[in-house]
C-alpha cells in the first residue's frame, strides 16, 4: 500500500480521503533534516505553508510521485526540482473562490446598510433607526474588475440579486462576459457608470494603484468601492480623501498595501463610510476543508494512476522528455507573452505552429506553454502548465495547432499567430544551440534578437532619420538602449524596429514616439 506523509496540520476530511488508498502518517513540526531522513519511505507528501520542500528533500524522496499543497501558493516547494525528478506538484487554486466572492458580497451589503455601525449602536444601548437609513443593491449597477473564478462567481450571485453587471477584463472575450451576464466595457466607463465597484485582479506592477485619485474622481458621488483582492491596487490615501470630501459614498476593504493595517493609516480616520476587515476573504471553515479535500483527492488520483487536475508543473512527462523540450517550453512561453502584449491583451484566437524538427516532437506541452505565456499578463502566478488550457477555454480563446516540418530556417522553430480585438500579430522564435532563445520574426518581418526584460517594438516607414529620432526621444527620457535591430522586406518600405532597453519606459514616452513622422505603431513589451 502507498504511504502518504502529512507534515502540516490539515482538516480531517483530507486525511479520510487519503486513507482510502494509502497509509497516512501525520507528523507535523519536522525539521528539514528529519524530513530528509524519513521522506524516502513515502509515495506522497501533503503540506500547507509550514513545510519548506527543498531540493534536498525532493532528491531524497525516491518514491515520491506527488507533492500536494493544501492552498494556493507553492512558494515553499522547489517546483523545478520536483519537475526534473518527475514529481507532480499540485495545489488548490479554487479552494477559496466561494469564500472570497461571498466576503465581497457581505462587504457590499454591510456598507450599504450600515451594519457595523448599527450593531455597535444597539450594543451601546441606543436605538437610532433614522440614523442608519441604507440603500438597496437591487437594480443597481455593479462594476466587476476582473472576471476570473472569483469575479465570475460574484457575477452570478449579483445577477441573482437583481443587479446590472458591467465588467472590465482585458484578457477575456466578449462572448465569455456575456455568458456571465456582464457587459464588457473599458475601465473608464465602468468607473463612471457603476453604483458599486468590486476588484478581483492580481497585484502586479501594472495594477499597483490602478485605482488612484484620477480614477476615483470619475466615480459617481453615490458610488461605493470594494476590494477583497489584493492590497495596493487602491491608492489608500487617495481613497480616504475621496470619501472624506464626498467624491464617493464609501468603501469596504479586506486587504491593504501594508498588513496589518498601519496605526497611522488614513483609512482608520474615515469614519462610518468605510468598512474594514482584517484579510478575511479566505477565512471560512469551509474554505479550509475545501483545500484539504481538493488536494487529498488529487493525491489519491495520482496514486491510482489518474491525472491531477491542478498541477503547477508538467505532469505525465518523463524527466528526459522535460530536459529535451525545456528550451522550447521557455521559447513558447516567451513568444506567447510577447504576442499577447503586441495584440493588446485580449486574444480570441491563437495558432501555434511547430516548425522543422520541433514538428516531430510532442506538441501538447509546447502549446500549453504558449498559452501560459499568453495568459501570464492577466493571471500571473495563477496560470500553470495544466490549467492554461482550461483558462484559455474559459476566456473564449480558440487554439489551433499546426505543424510544418518543411520549414528549415532553423533546426526547430515556433510560430505564433494571435488575433484579438486590436488586430492580428505574429511572432516566430527559435532555439540556438542548447538553450539560447531568439525572436526571429515579428509580424513577418525578419529579425534576430534575444528577448530581454524591457523592449520597444515599432512599425514604421524605412526612411532616413527614424532610428535617430527614436534614440533621441528615449535619451530625453533617460532610457538607455542596450541593442537595436531593424527588420524589413524591401528598401524604404515598411519595417519593424526592435529595441532592447536597460530601463522601463516612463509614462508618456510612447505617445511622444507615435508623434514621430513615419512611425505607424509602437508597443512596449516587458518579458
Amino acid at each position: 500500500m502507498p504511504k502518504v506523509l502529512v507534515s502540516d496540520p490539515i482538516d480531517q476530511a483530507g486525511i479520510d480521503i487519503l486513507s482510502q488508498v494509502a497509509q497516512v502518517d501525520v507528523n507535523t513540526g519536522l525539521s528539514a533534516e528529519e524530513l530528509v531522513k524519513i521522506i524516502p519511505d513515502y509515495d506522497a507528501l501533503m503540506i500547507r505553508s509550514g513545510t519548506q520542500v527543498t531540493k534536498e528533500i525532493i532528491e531524497a524522496g525516491n518514491l515520491l510521485k506527488i507533492i500536494g499543497r493544501a492552498g494556493v501558493g507553492v512558494d515553499n516547494v522547489d517546483v523545478p526540482a520536483a519537475t526534473r525528478k518527475g514529481i507532480v506538484v499540485v495545489n488548490s487554486p479554487e479552494g477559496n473562490t466561494i469564500a472570497a466572492a461571498e466576503h465581497a458580497i457581505a462587504m457590499m451589503l454591510s456598507m450599504s446598510r450600515h451594519i457595523p455601525e448599527a450593531n455597535a449602536s444597539v450594543k451601546s444601548g441606543k436605538w437610532e433607526r433614522n440614523r442608519f437609513v441604507g440603500v438597496e443593491v437591487y437594480k443597481k449597477t455593479l462594476g466587476i474588475v476582473g472576471l476570473g473564478k472569483i469575479g465570475s462567481h460574484l457575477a452570478a450571485a449579483a445577477k441573482a440579486m437583481g443587479m446590472k453587471l458591467l465588467a472590465y477584463d482585458p484578457f477575456i472575450s466578449t462572448e465569455r462576459a456575456e455568458q456571465l451576464g456582464c457587459r464588457l466595457v473599458e475601465l473608464d466607463l465602468l468607473m463612471r457608470e457603476s453604483d458599486y465597484i468590486t476588484l478581483h485582479i492580481p497585484k502586479t506592477p501594472e495594477t499597483l494603484h490602478l485605482i488612484n485619485a484620477d480614477v476615483l474622481s470619475k466615480m459617481k458621488p453615490t458610488a461605493r468601492i470594494i476590494n477583497c483582492a489584493r492590497g495596493g491596487i487602491i491608492d489608500e490615501a487617495a481613497l480616504a480623501e475621496a470619501i472624506e470630501s464626498g467624491k464617493i459614498a464609501g468603501a469596504a476593504l479586506d486587504v491593504y498595501e501594508h498588513e496589518p493595517l498601519e496605526a497611522d493609516s488614513p483609512l482608520r480616520s474615515v469614519g462610518q463610510k468605510i468598512v474594514l476587515t482584517p484579510h478575511l476573504g479566505a477565512s471560512t471553515a469551509e474554505a479550509q476543508v475545501n483545500v484539504a479535500i481538493d488536494v487529498a483527492e488529487q493525491i489519491r488520483d495520482v496514486l491510482l494512476g489518474l491525472p491531477a487536475r491542478s498541477a503547477v508543473n508538467i505532469p505525465g512527462i518523463y524527466p528526459d522528455s522535460i530536459e529535451k523540450l525545456k528550451p522550447y517550453l521557455q521559447l513558447a512561453e516567451t513568444l506567447g507573452n510577447l504576442v499577447s502584449q503586441l495584440a493588446g491583451g485580449r486574444v480570441d484566437y491563437l495558432n501555434v505552429q511547430l516548425q522543422g524538427e520541433l514538428a516531430n516532437n510532442q506538441s501538447q506541452p509546447v502549446v500549453v506553454a504558449a498559452l501560459k505565456g499568453l495568459l501570464s499578463q492577466a493571471l500571473r502566478e495563477r496560470v500553470n502548465y495544466v490549467n492554461a488550457s482550461i483558462e484559455a477555454k474559459e476566456r473564449g480563446i480558440r487554439v489551433v495547432e499546426t505543424r510544418d516540418a518543411s520549414i528549415r530556417d532553423y533546426t526547430g522553430s515556433l510560430h505564433l499567430m494571435a488575433k484579438g480585438t486590436l488586430g492580428e500579430h505574429t511572432v516566430t522564435g527559435a532555439v540556438l544551440g542548447e538553450s539560447e532563445i531568439r525572436i526571429t520574426s515579428v509580424d513577418d518581418f525578419p529579425v534576430n534578437v534575444s528577448p530581454t526584460h524591457h523592449m520597444l517594438f515599432t512599425l514604421h516607414r524605412d526612411m532616413p532619420g527614424i532610428i535617430g529620432k527614436i534614440g533621441s526621444q528615449l535619451g530625453s527620457f533617460n532610457v538607455n538602449i542596450a541593442s537595436m535591430q531593424v527588420g524589413r522586406k524591401i528598401v524604404r518600405g515598411d519595417a519593424v524596429m526592435v529595441l532592447s532597453l536597460d530601463d522601463p519606459l516612463p509614462e508618456g514616452i510612447l505617445a511622444e514616439i507615435l508623434k514621430v513622422p513615419g512611425i505607424r505603431d509602437a508597443y512596449t513589451v516587458n518579458l
